[in-house]
């Protein structure tokens, strides 16, 4: 399993352009935050001293949950190529099991979606310690490296659930179009959550974006919270509520609470992948009997 670990993450960095692509949906994010929203932010909570050292991070974990769900979308391309071109029907002729080859592609998706967070996180922490000294603690990295390990999981989960109804690759563009589209938005960065109506609140609540946005969030701004709000404490909550950095459920949701909620919608789909494993597994071998039970050009000119 290993080399077709291998095997995918190669020809995934092997192609530049499109890792580059895996990226553009968080780079969008990132470029209209600087040029749109930051601004009209700044001067929403003019009340507050220093709002950029929070809204720099707040845009960060918004950031990071969207190149999440990008990169391991991408990142599951190979699998579609695959199937598509007969590869996995022969892949499945060999002594691995077809449960090993489809863990194989989730493996090094997870590997690229972990990697490519570490490289936009660098990214932005480096650009915002250059234009507003924003500093992170070395306590919050180790915890923020494990939620990326865990935004992996959730998201090569749910893509590889929407990829089991994919069976060409001009379908799998325009989903890719989609979800970076609409990543950015139900993780509550190019609109904060409490600034949409409530019926768009509610159908964000039941996705795991924001739930992913929030525990970023809720690491990366633990201090400056602490700091911010020291002197004005009784703004902090609608601070907190409005820009998601907590998902008002019964009350605002813990990191610990979003921890589980990302979790239990991990679970839920690796649940279904594996109901749907099942059909995708029929359909490689019925192409594998296919090839081998079609008549060949050379059959037809013996007749």
């Amino acid at each position: 399993m290993m080399a077709l670990v291998k095997r995918h993450l190669e020809l995934y960095f092997g192609n530049k352009s499109g890792v580059l692509f895996s990226l553009l949906g968080a780079l969008i994010a990132f470029v209209l935050y600087l040029v749109f929203l930051k601004h009209n932010m700044l001067a929403s909570w003019s009340q507050l001293a220093a709002p950029q050292k929070l809204l720099d991070p707040w845009l960060i974990g918004g950031t990071l949950a969207v190149t999440a769900v990008t990169t391991t979308a991408n990142g599951l391309n190979q699998m579609i190529v695959d199937r598509e071109s007969g590869t996995l029907a022969d892949l499945a002729l060999t002594d691995m099991s077809f449960i090993g080859i489809q863990f194989s592609y989730l493996v090094s998706t997870v590997i690229i979606g972990t990697l490519m967070q570490l490289v936009m996180f660098a990214a932005m922490v480096g650009y915002f310690s250059l234009t507003d000294q924003f500093v992170l603690s070395l306590a919050a990295i180790v915890p923020v490296m494990g939620i990326m390990l865990l935004s992996s999981i959730v998201w090569t989960t749910f893509n590889v659930l929407i990829l089991s109804f994919v069976t060409n690759l001009d379908s799998l563009g325009k989903i890719g179009t989609i979800l970076g589209t609409s990543a950015g938005f139900f993780a509550g960065v190019y609109l904060p959550i409490g600034a949409v109506p409530v019926a768009a609140q509610n159908l964000m609540k039941i996705t795991p974006f924001p739930y992913n946005a929030a525990i970023y969030r809720q690491i990366l701004m633990a201090d400056q919270l602490k700091t911010t709000f020291k002197q004005v404490p009784q703004l902090r909550h609608q601070f907190e509520q409005t820009l998601g950095i907590g998902i008002q459920l019964q009350h605002l949701t813990s990191w610990q609470a979003n921890t589980l909620i990302l979790a239990g919608f991990s679970v839920v789909f690796g649940a279904l992948t594996l109901v749907f494993a099942k059909s995708s597994r029929r359909k490689a071998i019925n192409k594998v009997c296919l090839l081998y039970t079609s008549p060949s050009p050379r059959d037809y000119a013996a007749s």
